[in-house]
C-alpha cells in the first residue's frame, strides 16, 4: 500500500533540528521524499505500523505533528504530479549510477 506521510517538526531549539533530522531519515527508510517533509512509502502493514511507532516516539507531540494518508494499493489512480521535479514510481525500476 502506498503510505503518504507528512510532518511538521518544530526546529527553533536544537533538539527540535535533531528530531527533524531523525523523522526524515526514519522516512526515508521506508519511502522517497517527494517534497521537504513528504515521504511516499510503498509499505505492507506490518512496516507501517513499525514505522508509526517509530515516528511517533520519535517526535514531541506537544510541539511536532506527524499526518498518514493511506493512499492504498490503487494508488496510481489518486495521484497527479505537476510542475517541477520528475514524477516517482515507487514499483518502477529503480537504476542506480
Amino acid at each position: 500500500m502506498l503510505v503518504l506521510v507528512t510532518y511538521d517538526v518544530e526546529t527553533t531549539t536544537a533538539e527540535g533540528k535533531r528530531r527533524l533530522r531523525e523523522v526524515a531519515k526514519l522516512c526515508l527508510a521506508y519511502g522517497q521524499r517527494v517534497q521537504n517533509s513528504v515521504f511516499e512509502c510503498l509499505v505492507d502493514p506490518l512496516q507501517f505500523k513499525q514505522l508509526k511507532v517509530k515516528l511517533e516516539d520519535a517526535i514531541d507531540p506537544k510541539r511536532d505533528s506527524l499526518r498518514y494518508y493511506m493512499l492504498g494499493k490503487n494508488w496510481r489512480n489518486r495521484v497527479e504530479h505537476v510542475g517541477a521535479k520528475p514524477g516517482y514510481d515507487p514499483e518502477g525500476l529503480l537504476l542506480l549510477d
